[in-house]
């Protein structure tokens, strides 16, 4: 792709000893403005996209930072200083990139640097320096159990922004609370800091320590470890990886964007050509511990919270998997409920209980409002014996 002329300008003042580098204060100044104020009023986001001025984000809802409206050039003169030279080169090549930055200070933030309408665009989400555990995140609490699983393939499902990585590194924090482990986590970048408690965790971050994901697993394969978390499983090659090494007794935690369990599993298996899918399906059937997918949501006490489904796979989901018949997987969530699994709908149900979700909220977001109204009878019969 063609690049900005003001591009070209910033990248050879970067390249120039005189007086600009990479993270300079200087060169970083405007950025870091926005960031102090994004971290003093408590944002989740600051966002700079062209023709509007630099916004941040509080709770879902998106507010203007100050007046004023961006191009892109400003937006790279402001961005690009703050990148690594991987993430720049990245950039450079095919337009976007992901980048974490570090402000003393402030703190750590993960940049994603893109196009839009042929000007660049940016946002910076501000990354909390200590990591959640699970009852921090609310989530039911037979999610713990996935910490504990000596082997297997654990995949992480929901869409862009739903908490998936914050869930992910509770899972982690919890084995490294509770268990001596050997944990490599390979991230792109990383977003969440684990001192050695009573594991060992060693954090790859691509661009950083490794060119990519099949490279860096491959080479953690080689470390003796125990657990190994994939940030995001992005290609068919990660997706191969990852499942042989769930299958040779390693515990594999990964993430996927998709909307249910259903689809994380299909996903996984329409990443590959249409003459390997019915092989990575019987290995996904074997490899596969379990499934967890899910939403963020704005609750009653504002905020948001997570609501969720896992399936906790058996025999019965995996010989469903085997024969390509995902669209029975909801079924084994329930026949599975004294494993640990849960529908979304019992999560929403409990939400309600804890007074976090109205009835209006949570019927629009079940996939089977029946199941709730079913639910929630059953939890007021309950409530009045």
């Amino acid at each position: 792709m063609a690049e900005s002329p003001e591009l070209n300008r910033i990248v050879s003042d970067l390249n120039d000893d005189r007086d600009v580098t990479l993270a300079d204060s200087s060169a970083t100044r405007r950025l870091d403005r926005w960031l102090t104020a994004l971290v003093q009023q408590g944002g989740s986001d600051l966002l700079l996209v062209p023709n509007a001025p630099p916004c941040l984000r509080f709770e879902g809802h998106v507010r203007q930072l100050e007046p004023g409206a961006l191009d892109g050039a400003e937006i790279e003169a402001a961005v690009i200083p703050a990148l690594t030279s991987h993430a720049l080169n990245l950039y450079r090549k095919i337009q976007i990139a992901d980048s974490s930055y570090r402000v003393a200070g402030l703190g750590r933030f993960r940049i994603n640097l893109h196009r839009e309408r042929s000007n660049a665009a940016a946002a910076v989400r501000a990354l909390p320096a200590k990591v959640p555990s699970l009852r921090d995140l609310h989530l039911p609490p037979s999610v713990e159990a996935l910490a504990h699983l000596p082997r297997g393939l654990v995949l992480i499902g929901g869409p862009a922004g739903s908490g998936k990585t914050t869930t992910l590194s509770a899972i982690v924090n919890e084995i490294n609370q509770n268990e001596s482990r050997h944990i490599v986590t390979i991230e792109d970048p990383i977003e969440y800091e684990h001192k050695h408690i009573h594991s060992i965790v060693e954090q790859v971050e691509i661009g950083t320590d490794a060119p990519d994901f099949p490279t860096a697993l491959r080479a953690a394969l080689r470390q003796a470890p125990d657990v190994l978390v994939v940030g995001e499983m992005r290609d068919p090659e990660t997706m191969r990886i990852a499942v042989a090494a769930a299958e040779t007794g390693h515990l594999v935690l990964s993430t996927l964007h998709t909307t249910d369990v259903a689809s994380t599993i299909g996903r996984v298996c329409d990443s590959f050509p249409v003459e390997r899918q019915n092989t990575i399906r019987q290995e996904l059937a074997m490899a596969l511990a379990a499934v967890l997918n899910q939403i963020l949501v704005p609750v009653t006490s504002r905020g948001q919270m997570p609501v969720a489904e896992l399936l906790m796979i058996g025999f019965g989901a995996r010989q469903h998997i085997r024969h390509n018949a995902l669209q029975y997987l909801r079924q084994e969530i329930t026949l599975t409920k004294k494993k640990g699994s849960f529908s979304l709908e019992d999560s929403l149900a409990t939400l309600m209980s804890q007074g976090h979700l109205n009835r209006e909220g949570a019927t629009h977001l079940a996939f089977d409002p029946e199941e709730l109204d079913s639910l929630l009878k059953s939890q007021a019969r309950s409530n009045s014996a």
